[in-house]
């Protein structure tokens, strides 16, 4: 399996060295998307994703493009897929550049559209209990505690996100790190700024319950691994928890273990 059967050469999300950073972010739907730049003669330059340019550099709102640019990993036509698999794990991109032999640009290759090309494939037919068998135990966060505890969290885990739950563990929703970028790349002040920093602090010791999506797609341990790619392809979602008895979660399983439990099965064969 090669590249070539999963290139995607339209609708790309392209902008220009010029704009500022949150114009570029606003087009983007995760911490693993990514906005391709090209200068106005049309040459690639880099990426723009959440996960390096914000989370991971801290680059305030205003800051031009072009400052804040990332390069990934090159995708080459003849790669396989289980390279660009490793790829998508490994630089925490899930929109790859992709050129041919001369390093010409042609188009990009994104994770969802690895799992449409494999989603009917049996290996996938596969109980979510055995995924979870692997997993490290499900890191979760009170729906009570401050923003403050959550980042802490995500800087310590880097995950991306986080499964929110009450006192009785239920299931109450789901902390993204992309959904608090935008309050976080606040443009650079000095200290004087009195104000700004009393809103930062207000901001860092607000709860998480006022930050989290409370529709989460579930499953049980009894589905299947393919009706995990489903709902990531049909609700474009990166993740879906699995929920036992009083919707206690269980466990998340993320668009990262599917493209993992696919490497190791190609290898295997």
């Amino acid at each position: 399996m090669a590249v070539k059967k999963v290139l995607k050469i339209d609708n790309i999300i392209k902008i220009s060295p010029d704009e500022t950073l949150s114009s570029a972010l606003v087009k983007l739907r995760s911490s693993h998307d990514a906005a391709f730049v090209f200068d106005e003669n049309n040459k690639y330059l880099g990426v723009i994703n959440p996960y390096h340019c914000v989370i991971k550099s801290s680059y305030p709102s205003n800051a031009k493009v072009i400052h804040c640019l990332f390069h990934p990993p090159k995708i080459y036509i003849d790669f396989s897929l289980v390279k660009v698999a490793q790829f998508f794990i490994d630089s925490k991109v899930h929109y790859l550049p992709v050129f041919d032999e001369k390093e010409n640009f042609l188009g990009i290759i994104s994770a969802r559209r690895l799992l449409s090309y494999f989603r009917n494939d049996n290996d996938f037919k596969i109980k979510i209990e055995k995924i979870l068998k692997n997993k490290k135990p499900l890191k979760v966060i009170n729906v009570n505690e401050n923003l403050s505890t959550a980042l802490n969290v995500f800087k310590s885990t880097k995950f991306s996100k986080l499964v929110v739950v009450d006192n009785n563990f239920k299931l109450k929703g789901i902390l993204s790190y992309f959904d608090l970028v935008y309050y976080l790349m606040s443009p650079k002040t000095s200290p004087g700024k009195g104000d700004r920093e009393g809103n930062k602090i207000s901001f860092f010791h607000q709860p998480v319950k006022k930050f989290i999506k409370t529709f989460v797609l579930t499953l049980t341990k009894d589905n299947f691994l393919s009706e995990v790619i489903d709902l990531i392809l049909e609700k474009k979602v990166g993740s879906v928890v699995i929920v036992e008895e009083k919707k206690k979660p269980v466990g998340i399983i993320t668009t990262r273990d599917i493209l993992h439990f696919f490497i190791k099965k190609e290898k295997e064969k």
